[in-house]
């Protein structure tokens, strides 16, 4: 590695830190830093006498000269947010809400999208498993009983929303602090055996939650479930407290952001019962597929193994994903592309084009993204951060970066290719 760091590394630190060094005593215009940059970036297949031989040198000198580009730069002026005319209480429920636990898209989603809402007015909450001991999440002494399990609530008020934490073993037992991609199982195509019971806890809890804790937001709230871990929440609504008088003038909403994961279980009598669904909902659950396992800890997916083979005949299984279509008040998804593809058929629809079709279509509302967390020009993962006048020499010097870490030759004319997303054939990695 150290022949690496000399060849690679050093001619756009050698550079940056010469120019660092020059215009110490006074901020460089932006301007004059993209000028010594490009020259830097550009002459990176030059042979240049090493100045540093670190990662560690060459980032802080590139940081250096970052500041002074940071420091110099105008503030970006902040869009004036339009308040609601009507705001609400939306409540979140999820199983992933990121910096607290993410495994995708999810995760960002439930942990920028609440904050947004709040700006312009709304009263909002998020609740998921307290997967980890998690700091600023305060011991609420709320418990309650759920499905035969204790439940205790944890809280965090955060840039204004309520994050809402179940506790209970079936959640901190399970990941011991490790999160990831150990929310669901131990690895991919493992997942634990009890997941339909940790998760229907869960959605029960956040109704409970609405009622026993002093900041609850009542019954009078919108609920945002969010993929099949949360798609026992539009049932329970209306067949469990609606059905007795409760939350009659609450609604529950129902995202899909990833139309593979449907929460497909082995047919059982008395399963759904177990979880606390009346049996007059039970049809909703049905399902038969053509697929003779149930990926689980006990069956786990081989190696390479991405999804289960057809074998012929039909397999009788129960599918929280339907069961949430026929009850949520409103279907979305998170693009209207995506919303038109998997109603267009089986194979893009994974076998839920028709229900969706039969309940109403679903509407797409495209992902927006957290200008706060995706910055460039304070990303502390870059080693020179950029703003919109820096960002060809920015990218140029993060570029070469990449290129050096990864033993490559330092080359500003190679292309190079970027992708973000999960190696799957759904994604598209197949034909790439």
């Amino acid at each position: 590695m150290a022949a690496l760091t000399k060849t690679h590394y050093t001619p756009v630190a050698a550079k940056c830190a010469s120019a660092s060094g020059k215009q110490a005593t006074r901020v460089l215009a932006p301007a004059q830093v993209a000028a010594r940059t490009r020259s830097a970036t550009l002459s990176s297949k030059s042979h240049v006498k090493p100045m540093f031989t670190s990662r560690i040198a060459r980032v802080a000198a590139t940081r250096a000269l970052a500041k002074q580009v940071i420091a110099a730069a105008e503030p970006a002026k902040t869009p004036a947010v339009q308040k609601a005319e009507k705001p609400m209480k939306i409540v979140f429920l999820s199983t992933e809400v990121s910096p607290w636990s993410k495994t995708g898209g999810l995760g960002d989603v439930v942990g920028s999208l609440p904050e947004e809402l709040v700006k312009r007015g709304h009263k909002v909450m998020s609740i998921t498993p307290r997967y980890d001991q998690y700091k600023g999440a305060w011991d609420t002494s709320i418990t309650t009983t759920v499905l035969g399990e204790e439940v205790r609530y944890f809280h965090e008020k955060k840039k204004g929303v309520d994050r809402v934490f179940v506790d209970t073993p079936l959640f901190l037992a399970k990941v011991w602090g490790k999160t990831g991609s150990k929310l669901y199982g131990l690895k991919s195509g493992a997942d634990f055996e009890n997941n339909a019971k940790r998760f229907a806890v869960l959605n029960h809890a956040a109704f409970e939650a609405q009622k026993l804790l002093p900041f609850g937001y009542g019954e009078d709230v919108v609920f945002v479930a969010n993929d099949w871990h949360t798609g026992l929440a539009p049932v329970i609504l209306k067949t469990v407290y609606q059905a007795k008088g409760e939350f009659t003038k609450a609604k529950c909403a129902f995202v899909v952001h990833n139309i593979a994961f449907q929460g497909r279980f082995w047919y059982e009598e008395g399963a759904l019962a177990e979880l606390g669904i009346p049996e007059e909902a039970h049809s909703k659950f049905y399902f038969e597929d053509g697929y003779p396992t149930v990926f689980s800890e006990n069956t786990p997916a081989e190696e390479d193994e991405i999804a289960p083979k057809k074998v012929g005949g039909t397999f009788k299984k129960f599918n929280w994903m339907k069961a949430a279509f026929n009850f949520a008040d409103k279907n979305l998804t998170v693009s209207p592309n995506y919303a038109e593809e998997i109603m267009s058929g089986a194979d893009k629809g994974v076998e839920m084009d028709e229900i969706i079709n039969e309940v109403g279509g679903i509407e797409g509302i495209l992902n927006g993204m957290d200008p706060a967390e995706w910055n460039p020009s304070k990303d502390k993962y870059l080693d020179m951060p950029y703003d919109e006048e820096t960002v060809t020499e920015g990218k140029a010097a993060a570029k070469a970066s990449l290129q050096a870490e990864a033993g490559l030759p330092v080359d500003p004319t190679a292309p190079l290719f970027g992708y973000i997303g999960r190696l799957e054939e759904q994604k598209g990695v197949d034909i790439m």
